[in-house]
């Protein structure tokens, strides 16, 4: 069976834009994404396409919710796809020469999946199938993060093999909270496997 990974390309755009505007946004925490990448999408749908493979951090600045910005992370997204077209995406997201992160960063993976599709384990698939990337780029781990309360999240983590290390406070710039944070281990994994 085919992985449920698809490379962004203009020919899986109108399902993925479809999805935008049925209500989605691929960012959990500024809904407003949304809006943002459907303007983008009808001004420049190459350009768009072009926007998420970004390894080098080209791309503009990332602004948090609290409305202040910080430099772009290099970066890869993927849309997580079903039998019925886009289901999601996933993103990945580190800095190069190193497996830290930035204060301001919630993780090195971050996912969301369309409401009508969820629970049918394609957030898990996602993130077993985004971890060869993520060793490609020379990650001996992923962080992951989710509000703490977000038990689906937490969840899809497990069941990917991720381990929970403990709780931390959300950075303020998005808002007050607490947040689990998780790990996974790619030094383990055997070569081709995820």
């Amino acid at each position: 069976m085919r992985g449920v990974l698809r490379r962004p390309s203009l020919d899986l755009l109108p399902s993925y834009a479809d999805a935008l505007r049925r209500g989605w946004s691929p960012d959990n925490v500024r809904a407003a994404v949304a809006r943002e990448q459907l303007a983008f999408i009808d001004a420049d749908p190459a350009g768009f396409v072009a926007s998420l493979e970004d390894p080098d951090a080209k791309g503009k600045p990332v602004l948090l919710p609290d409305g202040s910005t910080v430099p772009r992370l290099p970066g890869l997204k993927r849309w997580i796809w079903s039998e019925d077209g886009c289901a999601g995406s996933i993103g990945l997201r580190w800095q190069p020469g190193t497996a830290d992160l930035p204060p301001n960063c919630l993780g090195h993976i971050g996912y969301g999946v369309v409401p009508w599709q969820r629970g049918k384990g394609l957030a898990t698939a996602a993130l077993r199938e985004i971890l060869p990337l993520a060793r490609s780029v020379g990650l001996p781990h992923v962080d992951l993060n989710s509000d703490h309360h977000n038990m689906a999240s937490r969840r899809v983590m497990e069941k990917a093999g991720a381990v929970f290390v403990g709780t931390s406070d959300t950075p303020p710039a998005y808002g007050d909270g607490k947040d689990a944070l998780y790990r996974i281990d790619l030094t383990e994994m055997p070569e081709g496997q995820s």
